[in-house]
């Protein structure tokens, strides 16, 4: 189950500097995973300084 991230993202792209499989990227207005390539390790939750990240 992929992790989702909440409209709170700024884009810094720090979860996807911290994702392992690389399954996150920039979107519009706000970064998105892949459900398709997310382990769901949360290394990009941790890694979140908005807490923008959560469990679906």
């Amino acid at each position: 189950m992929a992790r989702i991230i909440s409209d709170e993202c700024i884009s810094c792209g720090a979860c996807a500097a911290n994702c392992p499989v690389g399954a996150i990227s920039e979107g519009e207005g706000k970064m998105v995973i892949n459900p398709d390539e997310c382990i769901d390790c949360g290394a990009c939750e941790a890694g979140c300084p908005v807490s923008a990240i959560s469990e679906n």
